[in-house]
C-alpha cells in the first residue's frame, strides 16, 4: 500500500468517526444514522464525496433489488462498486423481480432495514409512483438531458436499447417481420421477458408489436390483438424468457432489449437479433431512491458510483446505452471498444413520452389477461 493511499484512507476513517459521533447511532445494529443523508438533494449535501463516503461506510449497507448480474453487465457493476467501496456490503433480493415487483418490495417493507435503498425501475411504474422516491442529483447532472430526468432528481434514466426479437436461427426460421412469428415454425416458442403489466421490457415488446401493426405510441392495442393471435395459434410461451431459457431451448425467440438479448449469444452461438425498421423502439430504464431507504448515504453514493465515467463505461460494456454516452463521447471519456459494439438499428428511433407510458401500462392493466388466457 503507497503512503497516499495510506494518507487517504486515514482522513476516511476520521472523517467516518466524525460523522458517527455528531449523527449518532440508531441503536441495536449500532448502524450510524444520518439525516442529513436522508434528505441530502446533492453530494454538496453531504459535504462532498468524501463526506458521503464515510456515511456511507458508517451504515456499511446497501440494499439493492431486481439486478441480475447478466442484465446490461450489472454483475461487473455490482463487483465494481464492491471493490471500490468494500466496507459496504451490497445485499442483491430478487434479482429477477419485475419493476413492479421493486415498488411491491418498497411497499410492504417500508423503513425495515430490509427494504430496498435504490431502484432500477422502467418508466411507467417510475412515474405511477412518484411519492416513493427521494429527490436526487448526481454530480453529472448536467450531462443528462432535460427529457431524461425529473427535474427536482426523483428520476433519472440510466440506460437503454432497442426493442427486438432474438432467435435461436437454429431452431427457427430466419425472423424478417413481426408478422412472421404467426408462422407454424414458431409454435410454442415466441415468449416475453416478464408479465407487461408488471415488467418494462415486456409492456415495450408489445408495443414494438403495436407499431409494427399499424399502432402508434398513443395505441398499444395492435400488439395486444397481435399476442392474442400468437395464443391462438399456439406460437406463444407464457413463462418469462430469461437466460436460463434461452440455453435451454425453453424461449428460443425472445422480445427483448436489444443489449439483453445480444448477451445469449454467449450461450447460443446461433442467436440472432431482429429490430423491425417500422418499428424502432428506444427506451431507458431510471434510477431512483427509496424515500424510506433504510441506508441512505449507501443509497446516494451508489447513484454517484452509476452516473460516474466508470459506471457509465461498464454498462457500455454490457451493450446498453448509457444515459450520458453523448457527454462521454464529447469529453473523449468513453470506452470507443465497447461503443462500436452496440448493435445496430437502422431507421428512426421512436420514444414513449411519459404520458404515453402510462397510458400503455393502464390499458394492459384492463386487457392483456383477458387477451391471452
Amino acid at each position: 500500500m503507497n503512503l497516499r493511499y495510506r494518507i487517504r484512507g486515514v482522513g476516511v476513517a476520521v472523517a467516518a468517526l466524525l460523522l458517527v459521533a455528531a449523527c449518532g447511532s440508531t441503536g441495536g445494529g449500532g448502524t450510524a444514522s444520518c439525516s442529513s443523508a436522508k434528505t441530502a438533494t446533492s453530494i454538496a449535501d453531504c459535504g462532498g464525496m468524501d463526506g458521503l463516503v464515510a456515511a456511507a461506510k458508517a451504515e456499511g449497507k446497501l440494499n439493492v433489488i431486481a439486478l441480475p448480474r447478466d442484465w446490461a453487465n450489472y454483475g461487473a457493476v455490482l463487483d465494481g462498486f464492491a471493490a471500490k467501496y468494500p466496507d459496504v456490503k451490497i445485499t442483491s433480493d430478487n434479482p429477477t423481480g419485475s419493476s413492479q415487483d421493486e415498488v411491491n418490495a418498497v411497499q410492504q417493507l417500508g423503513t425495515s432495514s430490509r427494504a430496498p435503498d435504490v431502484l432500477d425501475i422502467g418508466m411507467s411504474v417510475a412515474l405511477a409512483n412518484l411519492t416513493l422516491f427521494a429527490p436526487y442529483k448526481v454530480a453529472t447532472w448536467n450531462d443528462i438531458l432535460a427529457n431524461q430526468k425529473e427535474a427536482t432528481g426523483l428520476w433519472f434514466q440510466d440506460y437503454g436499447g432497442y426493442m427486438s426479437i432474438g432467435y435461436d436461427s437454429a431452431k427457427v426460421p430466419a425472423v424478417t417481420s413481426v408478422q412472421d412469428l404467426l408462422g407454424s415454425g414458431f409454435r410454442s416458442k415466441v415468449a416475453l421477458n416478464g408479465d407487461p403489466t408488471k415488467a418494462n421490457a415486456a409492456l415495450n415488446g408489445v408495443m414494438m408489436a403495436s407499431l409494427a401493426n399499424g399502432g402508434s405510441v398513443d395505441d398499444i392495442s395492435k400488439g395486444v390483438d397481435f399476442f392474442k393471435q400468437l395464443k391462438q395459434k399456439g406460437n406463444f410461451v407464457p413463462v418469462q424468457a430469461t437466460t436460463a431459457t434461452v440455453k435451454n431451448g425453453t424461449t428460443p425467440v425472445v422480445f427483448d432489449w436489444d443489449y439483453l438479448s445480444a448477451a445469449h449469444g454467449t450461450d447460443v452461438p446461433t442467436w440472432k437479433i431482429f429490430v423491425p425498421a417500422n418499428a424502432i423502439l428506444l427506451d431507458y430504464y431510471a434510477q431512483a431512491i427509496s424515500k424510506t431507504a433504510p441506508h441512505p448515504a449507501a443509497a446516494r453514493l451508489w447513484e454517484e458510483y452509476l452516473y460516474s465515467d466508470e459506471g457509465q463505461n461498464l454498462w457500455l460494456k454490457g451493450l446498453a446505452r448509457p444515459v450520458r454516452m453523448a457527454a462521454m463521447q464529447a469529453s473523449g471519456k468513453i470506452d470507443a471498444a465497447a461503443a462500436a459494439k452496440l448493435p445496430a438499428a437502422n431507421g428512426t428511433p421512436i420514444r414513449l413520452s411519459a404520458d404515453q407510458a402510462t397510458a400503455a401500462k393502464a390499458y394492459l392493466a384492463a386487457h392483456w389477461a383477458s387477451a391471452i388466457s
